[in-house]
């Protein structure tokens, strides 16, 4: 870990750990939080290039526990939240998690950090909650360039709200994704801002030749296209069919590539391989898998 002040936070809340407090360091390292009766931690899910599936960045995931060991989602704890402040707590506990999760890994060096922003805060941002989160990674020193919030997708009438919170992430310096629910939304928001990347679900797109719309369009942008939730290799086979060369990149996350995990790889496991070769990956290993982690313990899009 190179990061010298995270380093001496970790250290002060391992040393100083008590039933009081609501952030502390377990046995393996890694950081964990209280919020209500539930406990919190991070996992990641890496983000790879169509082109060679090399690791471009993670999305940052909670993960919670309640005290009888039974899994909570993460959406419950908000809905349990009896206010926007409570939300605005739970957001920036998780992040700050998230942040002493990744960058107290080596593996972390030189990678962007993909953060959600929870729907219920949009409209509870107000003129300093990016500037709060900025000032606690200038604290512990760590690269806040590298960090993208990750906006929810957006009905038409809250367009309002949209250009409100972008515009107060990006006012403290943070580079902002968007999920969208459409090729053609996608297109409509590449026109009325920049981000940094689009995020789709790969389950409700079919349409090859929309999608090329918004491939081309975020190019030209120069905004990232991740398609997310690439679980199946039917799945995997029709976006191969969206390029023809190298040069049109996109990138993808999933099941069937990665499962959200506390540690990052040593390496980047897959290697620079050639584009689609991870779809050998089976449907039963899936399914084996996916049983694991329901098992395992609640993953939730934090």
């Amino acid at each position: 870990m190179t990061f010298q002040a995270l380093k001496k936070y970790i250290t002060h809340l391992y040393t100083t750990r008590s039933d009081n407090t609501n952030i502390w360091i377990n046995d393996s390292g890694q950081a964990q939080g209280r919020y209500f009766n539930s406990t919190l931690t991070s996992v990641f899910q890496a983000i790879r290039s169509s082109s060679d599936h090399r690791i471009i960045g993670y999305h940052g995931l909670a993960r919670s526990y309640g005290n009888d060991n039974g899994d909570l989602s993460l959406w419950r704890l908000l809905d349990h939240a009896a206010n926007d402040d409570e939300s605005v707590e739970l957001d920036r506990l998780c992040r700050l998690l998230h942040a002493i999760n990744f960058y107290r890994q080596v593996q972390s060096a030189d990678q962007n950090l993909y953060l959600n922003v929870h729907a219920r805060l949009l409209a509870a941002v107000e003129g300093n909650h990016g500037a709060a989160f900025r000032r606690i990674l200038n604290t512990l020193e760590l690269p806040h360039q590298h960090i993208v919030l990750e906006l929810p997708a957006i009905v038409k009438n809250q367009g309002w709200m949209l250009n409100h919170v972008a515009e107060n992430y990006q006012r403290n310096g943070f580079r902002l994704a968007i999920n969208v629910s459409s090729t053609e939304q996608g297109l409509e928001l590449l026109k009325r801002r920049h981000f940094d990347t689009i995020r789709i679900d790969s389950n409700t797109v079919q349409d090859i030749a929309s999608l090329k719309k918004l491939l081309h369009a975020a190019k030209t942008a120069k905004t990232k296209l991740i398609f997310k939730r690439v679980e199946t290799n039917a799945t995997c086979q029709l976006l191969s069919q969206l390029t023809t060369n190298n040069q049109e990149e996109f990138f993808m996350a999933g099941f069937l590539f990665d499962w959200p995990t506390a540690l990052l790889p040593l390496h980047d496991q897959t290697g620079r391989r050639s584009k689609f070769q991870l779809m050998q990956t089976s449907s039963d290993a899936f399914a084996q898998n996916l049983t694991k982690t329901q098992r395992a313990g609640q993953v939730s899009g934090r």
